[in-house]
């Protein structure tokens, strides 16, 4: 990938508040919770929570990438040893030249020996015919809460956020409607021109253009000339049965557009899902479930009916059951999409009652009558 000018001016790790050598999981960490607060849906109408977020989206979009940070990190350091020094139009590289938009090391270094061996007329013109590379839009992060049922079967939903999109009205060409973008007269398409530099000459991103290889005489009224537009937007997302609390779910291609034709970045979705007034979960599969049952039932032993996430199932309580036994019921728990189901794992709460009438209170008297003995005696008090 080639470098881009925010890299020299822009230091991630701060964006992002953490530590140059932190963890791929610090700086998944730090997004989520950066972009959680910042969130334009968190935000409306907040123009400056919105710069902020985009800011920490592209610190993500680089520090989260293990080939895109390496290479960050790469740059960086050449900048602190001043091999770029800082010029009227940003950083310059070697030879004084000036560094705008993006370039390829490699071309760079390539391109001055190349030049350099060539020599004679038309030596270091540059590369004919280049543009400026297509760019991947920004990944997007976005919530979705479920209910727990949903969470358990899986659902086909739709998210709503507002982020960058291909502008609807010049389909991303920056041109107002019924015109079209023109051939830079400077580059004549390139996108580069040449800086001759004493025997040698290097390829700069074209300053009429920017890079793009074309002017835009009549710029999108809607857009002014981005190309792209912040508007809301709806994704259908399909959740698979089973997915955690917390889980992200990634929608491949529906993140932030692309520039210059680039691909568009991808979505994530972050689920959340909301508790359950019966059930509870263990694990990827298993449910759980607390059943009530009466002192006598505890005692003597009993069948009862226990929910399910289909039709109920009738448990034998053993006599002599204790408060917090737990019964596993095989294959009543999450079914996957692939795969074998879950258990259901019952508890069984033996309820103690806390207010007796006369007859009740003399009956449990009667009751403990029949054993005297003491469970504590083990006990040195």
């Amino acid at each position: 990938m080639a470098p881009q000018r925010e890299w020299f001016e822009t230091d991630y790790y701060s964006v992002l508040g953490i530590a140059h050598d932190a963890s791929d999981k610090d700086v998944t960490r730090a997004y989520r919770k950066l972009a959680k607060r910042y969130h334009p849906d968190a935000n409306p109408g907040d123009t400056a929570a919105e710069e902020r977020f985009k800011e920490i989206s592209a610190a993500n979009d680089v520090l989260g990438d293990p080939e895109k940070r390496k290479e960050y990190d790469e740059v960086r350091r050449m900048v602190a040893s001043g091999a770029f020094r800082g010029g009227p139009g940003g950083f310059a590289g070697p030879g004084g030249f000036d560094v705008d938009g993006e370039f390829d090391l490699s071309d760079l270094l390539g391109g001055l020996f190349a030049n350099a061996r060539r020599g004679g007329p038309g030596a270091g013109r540059g590369r004919r015919g280049a543009r400026r590379a297509p760019q991947r839009g920004q990944d997007l992060e976005t919530e979705l809460h479920l209910d727990f049922l949903e969470a358990v079967h899986g659902v086909t939903t739709s998210v709503g956020f507002t982020a960058d999109a291909t502008c609807s009205a010049c389909q991303g060409t920056g041109a107002e409607p019924g015109t079209m973008p023109e051939p830079c007269p400077d580059c004549g398409g390139s996108g580069e021109v040449a800086i001759d530099q004493g025997p040698f000459s290097f390829a700069q991103v074209c300053p009429t253009c920017g890079g793009r290889g074309a002017i835009v005489r009549t710029p999108c009224k809607r857009c002014r000339g981005r190309g792209a537009e912040v508007r809301p937007r709806e994704v259908k997302v399909k959740i698979p049965a089973g997915v955690d609390d917390g889980q992200r779910i990634r929608v491949k291609g529906r993140g932030g557009a692309g520039i210059n034709g680039g691909p568009p970045g991808d979505l994530y979705v972050v689920v959340h899902v909301r508790p359950h007034s019966l059930f509870g979960r263990r694990g990827k599969l298993d449910l759980t479930v607390h059943v009530p049952v009466t002192f006598a039932e505890a005692v003597l032993g009993a069948n009862v009916k226990v929910p399910t996430l289909a039709d109920p199932v009738t448990l034998k309580v053993k006599p002599g059951t204790a408060s917090g036994t737990t019964q596993k019921v095989k294959g009543r728990g999450i079914q996957p999409a692939k795969g074998n189901a879950g258990d259901l794992l019952v508890t069984f709460d033996v309820e103690v009652p806390t207010k007796l009438n006369t007859e009740q209170r003399a009956a449990v008297e009667a009751l403990a009558a029949e054993f005297p003995g003491d469970p504590r005696e083990s006990f040195d008090l």
